[in-house]
């Protein structure tokens, strides 16, 4: 080989090499500019924030503070406040763990194209975050702020702002009730409960919410009253369907003249003076007005026909479009069928006690039964600190009696006088100044069952099979 191709094969050698050289040099350079931090990069307080937007996924959202915060495209809109100071949260002490200084290829880390862009602005500067890829490897996520650095976040701000704008409404609030005093309906039901503690009209220390009606003062279940406030209590309102209705618009949800309006009043406990002090919400309550007229006028004309199982099956499993409205509220919620159904519950057949003896069986301390003509007593004497029941100064066992007398439930509130025969009968003596007693008198109503009548007045019809457990109860005590 001569000498000028040696050294033409000498400068291609020392010309790798340098490129080599300079390649590694640059990627020293590059990797000296990676680091480890725990760098706040951004110190925002809230309360110096006048502006807050975001694009994300082809959405874009924008606020704006006028003493209150204000949504950009319609200034009706409530704001829920605390929302937006929870998205500014973010960026009140903003920490990052990774810096990649003078980053130049953006795309790899998804910032050429941010995924979400933050837009923040105080009244002498804004900020602008971008959102890139997230690192499944460090569990953490691409953010640039716009100074030529990217930085890989401990707390992802994606996990706040992949949101609707149903998000950030302020929506009306279903408050805690300390104590419910009252509760009054009008529309489908008009009468109202009152709470009255020691009431002297019922022979449950249980009872303590009534009902004014003509014959006087009538206890409801205090159970079936808590469980229609804590359906109240526990209504998800979030799903509106408005948020600046118009006087005319009501009448498209039927709230221009409510189905239902339930006033509740209730004592809640002032945090500054720790006194209790009086509350009212008030919820208008209405069904889809076109829904409403159909399902009005097929009941109209199923009553007029022989209805099939499967017609009911599908009158049961219907839809429901519902809506509600609390107190004066601008913001109309649409309601499940569910929730309707039960706020819908509200007569007093369905909030009264279903059984037909609903005192405490250990205040009961007597039985004169009546059964196919022949009387029998039962009697309670304390023996050792303990109520014993006795028959014919026999020690008896009063399991089945007991949860015999307890299963006599209404299947159907009546006021049809008895023409059958009686099947059993009980004159119960109670433990209690108010009632002493009570008549129970059991009537043959058709071959499924009984008409009950409670000191001379017809109150439901119960399950023969009910009263036919209480009548083997009876003759297992009278014939053992």
């Amino acid at each position: 080989m001569n000498r000028s191709k040696r050294l033409s094969i000498l400068l291609c050698v020392l010309l790798i090499f340098c490129v080599l050289t300079l390649v590694v040099s640059k990627y020293e350079e590059r990797k000296e500019k990676i680091k480890n931090s725990d760098e706040i990069i951004l110190e925002l307080n809230s309360e110096d924030v006048t502006e807050l937007s975001w694009e994300y996924e082809s959405e874009t959202f924008a606020f704006h503070k006028d003493e209150n915060w204000l949504y950009d495209k319609d200034e009706h809109f409530p704001v829920n406040e605390e929302k937006v100071n929870q998205l500014l949260k973010n960026f009140q002490s903003f920490g990052v763990s990774f810096i990649i200084e003078d980053a130049e290829d953006l795309d790899q880390y998804g910032l050429s194209d941010p995924l979400c862009t933050i837009h923040i602005g105080l009244k002498e500067e804004t900020y602008e975050i971008s959102l890139g890829n997230y690192s499944e490897m460090d569990e953490e996520r691409y953010v640039s702020i716009g100074d030529g650095n990217v930085y890989l976040v401990k707390d992802d701000p994606l996990d706040s702002f992949d949101i609707e704008l149903s998000d950030m409404i302020q929506h009306d609030e279903i408050p805690e009730f300390d104590s419910v005093t009252q509760i009054q309906f009008a529309g489908s039901e008009n009468y109202k409960a009152v709470y009255t503690e020691d009431n002297a009209v019922t022979y449950s220390k249980e009872d303590v919410y009534f009902v004014k009606q003509d014959s006087g003062e009538l206890p409801l279940d205090t159970e079936n009253i808590e469980n229609y406030v804590e359906t109240i209590h526990e209504l998800n309102l979030t799903n509106y369907v408005a948020y600046n209705v118009t006087d005319e618009e009501l009448k498209s949800y039927g709230l221009d003249d409510p189905e239902l309006t339930v006033t509740l009043q209730y004592k809640v406990q002032d945090e500054e003076s720790e006194e209790e002090k009086e509350e009212t919400i008030v919820l208008h309550i209405s069904r889809d007005p076109a829904e409403k007229e159909k399902a009005e006028s097929e009941a109209v004309q199923s009553s007029d026909s022989d209805k099939s199982q499967e017609d009911t099956e599908t009158d049961s499993e219907e839809e429901i479009t519902a809506y509600l409205r609390v107190g004066e509220s601008k913001i109309i919620y649409q309601l499940s069928g569910p929730d309707y159904k039960n706020l819908m519950e509200t007569s007093y057949n369905a909030l009264r006690h279903q059984e037909v003896i609903w005192a405490d069986f250990d205040d009961i301390n007597g039985a004169k039964i009546t059964l196919e003509g022949i009387e029998y007593e039962l009697i309670v004497k304390e023996k050792n600190k303990e109520s014993i029941w006795y028959y014919q100064n026999n020690e008896i066992e009063t399991d089945d009696f007991r949860s015999a007398l307890r299963s006599l439930a209404a299947s159907e509130f009546t006021e049809k006088e008895p023409s059958d025969k009686e099947e059993i009968s009980l004159i119960l003596q109670i433990d209690n100044e108010n009632q002493p007693e009570v008549e129970i008198e059991l009537y043959r109503y058709d071959g499924s069952q009984c008409l009950a009548v409670v000191d001379g007045e017809p109150v439901s019809l119960v399950d023969r099979s009910y009263v036919v457990n209480l009548i083997e109860a009876v003759n297992a005590i009278v014939l053992s």
